[in-house]
């Protein structure tokens, strides 16, 4: 488990301290790339990925998630502050604290999806597809 205090706030990647409700209302109704997901999917999905909690108070007000084997590939998904703490870089240490993980290091890739968040993930070094060409999916669900 990993933790530090910046500012009165605490990251942290202990799944103890995780609101699945907070996490639950931001996605299902805040977020543009999962409206309407179930609470179940919700759960099952943070008992499979590395999780990142900020917390004030004892309250959570941020979270992401790494969907990882540790050894080779990495996934960012999930990753908001919620509107009030918005502006006080807590996106940025977010994404410093994520980049640190132990189990992070030595990846040889890591991938996330963004709609508007280009210019925060550009400064931890990710880029555009080198070859997207090579990259394919199967959608199954437009939204939940």
């Amino acid at each position: 488990m990993e933790e530090k205090n910046v500012n009165g706030y605490l990251f942290s990647t202990d799944k103890s301290k995780l609101q699945l409700d907070v996490i639950y209302n931001y996605l299902n109704k805040e977020s543009y790339w999962a409206q309407n997901i179930p609470m179940e999917i919700v759960k099952k999905s943070a008992e499979g990925s590395l999780c990142f909690g900020i917390y004030i108070e004892g309250k959570q007000i941020g979270y992401a998630r790494m969907v990882t084997d540790t050894a080779t590939f990495a996934y960012l998904a999930d990753v908001f502050v919620l509107e009030p703490h918005r502006g006080k870089g807590l996106s940025k240490e977010l994404m410093r604290f994520i980049m640190s993980h132990p189990n992070l290091q030595g990846l040889r890739r890591m991938m996330l999806a963004t709609k508007d968040a280009q210019g925060l993930y550009k400064q931890f070094g990710f880029n555009h597809l080198a070859m997207p060409e090579r990259i394919m999916e199967i959608k199954f669900f437009e939204t939940y």
